[in-house]
This record gives C-alpha cells, structure tokens and sequence, in this order.
C-alpha cells in the first residue's frame, strides 16, 4: 500500500477505507458540522426542504452553532437570521448553540471552535463559511461548503468528497521578531496566487511552523483558502494535544494522523524565514504581493485589527506592543474575535499595563467580538468602510467591497505591520519600532 499525506489519511479513516487516493471520491463520516447566522437559514431550509419539516439532525451533539457575523446591528434582515438560528436550536435540541445577548456567546465561529473544544486531530470538520480551514491547525481535515451540501450533512451525517492532492510549505529557520504567520502566508499567496492551490490541501511543515504557537498557526491554515486550497493543516504536536486536551469538548477520543514517509506531494516549497522581510497585499488581491519596503509611505486613513485571521489574543499583544506610548494618527479600530480573547485584553499586560489600557490611550476603538467589518456587513457595522478611503488590516481578504465600499482601498497586513502604520498615518516598516 503506497504511502499517504495527513489529509489522505484522514480522509480515507473518515469513509472506512484502509487507502485514499488524490482524485478518489468518499463518502466521509462527519465528526463536526458548523453554520452561522449567514448560512444557517440557507442550510435549515435545504434540510428542511429534503428530509421533512419535521426531520431531525442527524446528530445533535455534532452540530455547533454560532452566530457572529452580522450580529450587532440594527438591520432587520440580520436580525431575523439569528432568530432562525434561536428556533432551529429550540426545535432540535442543540447543545453547543452560543447565541448572542446570553453568556454563552462567543464571537467569531473559526476561533470560537477550538476555544469550545470542537477541534480534534484526525477528525473531519465542516463549516458553511470558507475560513473553516483555520482549524487545520489542529490537525484535521477542515473545510466550507455550501448550503446545500451542509443541509444533506445535517440529514445523514456523510458527504461525498474528492480526495485532494496536497501542496507541502516547508518553512525553515528562526522567526526575526518582526514577522508573523501573517506575512508567511502573504508570502505564499503572492507567489502561487489566489488560484494557485485549487481543490488541494495545503500543507504546512518545517521548524519555523512548529516555532509558532496554536494561534498563528491558525492564521497560517485559514488563508488556505485565500490560495483556492481546499484545506490548510499542520501535523499535531504537544502544542496542539496541550491545547485540545484542556478543552476538548465532551472529552471524545481522536487519533493523531501524520503524513507517511514517502507521501507524494504534487509540489514543494521551502521558506527561510530568516530572510523573509514583512509582506503587504495591496488592493484588491491577497496576491497582490508587495514587500513592506516597497510600500512604504502610501497613504492610509484607517487601521484595523481583528477578524479570525487578525484577531486573536497573539495578534493584539503583537500590536500593542507597539501602540504601548504612543498615539495613533489614524482612525483605529480593535476588534476581538471572541469574547474570551476580549477578556484577555484586560487581564493580558505590558510594563503593567492591560492590552484594553494600551489600545484606548492610543487613541484607538475598541468593539464587541464578533467578524465586525471583516465582511462589510449592513452601514451601522462597526469600523465599517462607509467612504472610498484605504485602510490597512489583519482580515484576510480584500477584494473590491470586501469590508464596505466598492471603492476602498484594502491593504492586508499582520498586526505588527497594522499597528506601526496607524502610528504613521502611511505603510510602515514595523523594524523601526520593534527596540
């Protein structure tokens, strides 16, 4: 039996196979299913519609819904969506439904997941929104999918997949301390282009990669997608099993899954990191690739940070460290992804200060957890680009309306890179600040 990739494996275990094959379809078992107030109704109508009105899901326990995308607002429409997502959770009995206005609210779906201990090596997660290739990180086979295919997973469990050929990026060295995840993955977009890894898994190696903690590496796997990847993961190490077995959520057994000796990758690439200086994408690509240095000084007249890919607890220590002093000179926005990772900028400091403390004494807003203006959402959304102006921000796409206005310019950028620049009121090097 010739050697197999993580997601080959994973896939094969998933549909009752001893082997898989890129190209092969299965039928895969599917241990987690997430949707939100976006697609939730879209999915419910399908199920609905297919299995009866009075169908239920096929397994309560596994469905995990979560509200957060257009959640602050006083649009009607929005509204209505997380009331749809409130009566589908009463009607079907769902555990893990973290609804807005309660305790149990979380924020952002793709951190929320693994916060919640709904991520586990080995497994196969699926998700009604693109992103859900952040939980790669974790060592699983995660991707999104439409409505219509999530609506027949809520009536049967399965999915039939194409197993898909696996991409290896394989970073070497020591992290300077100027870098990110976010600029290691601009790096890899910028030189394979958005279209560079369709329907193949995108896999990350090297001992740069396993220098990052959980949450980089989740930024690392959630711009896969970004590429046309059909998933992003990263073998599980100590990091990972520490993270998942101090949460995992109803304490379910998962099989560590590692790529054979001998797997066939359809393409290779090595990284230094060492010689990697921060990277920009400008409008209106995360192709679009530029080197900080040859940028600098464009204009700008917003920063954002947040989002599942800029918006997790790493990401605000990485830019307050930088904002700690000093004062923006632009319009800036802070936006945790989850309410977890919002207490954790008051009880995280530097020099004694909290992170909260920091980002309000220079100068910046700070909203409620949620993908805020990542996707644009209604006018009244928070840090939404209401004008043609150009902002800088850790989200992970930029495309033409992406986060409001048609006519915005977007530059996409790690938080080291977001926060030097709100300092500047242009493009910056972070290295002139880092001391």
């Amino acid at each position: 039996m010739s050697a197999m990739t993580m997601t080959e494996k994973i896939l094969a275990r998933a549909s009752g196979k001893a082997h898989a094959a890129p190209g092969e379809n299965v039928w895969a078992n599917v241990d987690v299913l997430m949707t939100h107030d976006v697609c939730g109704p879209g999915t419910f109508g399908v199920f609905k519609k297919e299995f009866g009105p009075d169908a239920k899901v096929w397994d309560k326990e596994k469905l995990v819904l979560i509200p957060d995308h257009y959640i602050f607002t006083k649009d009607a429409m929005a509204n209505r969506n997380v009331d749809v997502l409130r009566q589908f959770a009463k009607e079907q009995d769902i555990k893990y439904f973290y609804d807005v206005g309660t305790k149990n609210y979380k924020g952002v779906c793709h951190i929320a997941l693994p916060e919640e201990g709904h991520t586990r090596p080995g497994e196969v997660l699926l998700g009604t929104d693109s992103h859900t290739c952040t939980a790669g990180a974790f060592g699983e086979f995660a991707t999104g999918i439409g409505n219509t295919d999530a609506g027949f997973v809520l009536g049967t469990g399965k999915l039939w997949l194409k197993v898909p050929p696996t991409m290896r990026f394989v970073f070497h060295g020591n992290l300077p301390p100027y870098l990110m995840a976010k600029d290691l993955i601009l790096a890899v977009i910028g030189d394979i282009g958005v279209d560079g890894a369709t329907y193949r898994a995108m896999e990350f190696d090297g001992d740069g990669v396993y220098a990052l903690n959980i949450e980089e590496r989740m930024t690392l796997c959630n711009m896969a997608i970004e590429a046309g990847g059909k998933n992003g993961i990263i073998a599980a190490d100590q990091v990972t099993l520490d993270y998942v077995n101090k949460r995992n959520a109803g304490n379910r057994p998962y099989t560590v899954v590692k790529s054979d000796p001998g797997a066939q990758f359809v393409f290779e690439k090595v990284y230094d990191v060492s010689k990697l200086e921060p990277v920009i994408a400008k409008p209106h690509s995360p192709d679009n690739k530029a080197f900080v240095s040859q940028v600098k000084g464009t204009k700008l007249d917003r920063a954002y940070i947040g989002s599942c890919t800029g918006g997790k607890l790493t990401d605000f220590k990485a830019a307050a460290q930088l904002l700690n002093g000093k004062t923006v000179k632009i319009d800036t926005f802070v936006v945790p992804a989850t309410t977890e990772v919002a207490r954790g900028l008051d009880t995280e400091t530097i020099g004694g200060r909290s992170l909260r403390d920091i980002f309000l004494a220079a100068g910046a807003k700070i909203g409620d957890a949620s993908c805020a203006a990542c996707l644009g959402g209604p006018s009244d959304t928070f840090g939404r680009l209401n004008a043609p102006i150009s902002c800088i921000s850790t989200t992970n796409r930029n495309f033409p309306g992406r986060m409001g206005h048609k006519e915005a310019q977007v530059f996409l950028a790690s938080p080291l890179t977001v926060a030097a620049s709100a300092l500047t009121g242009t493009i910056a090097d972070c290295r002139e600040l880092l001391v």
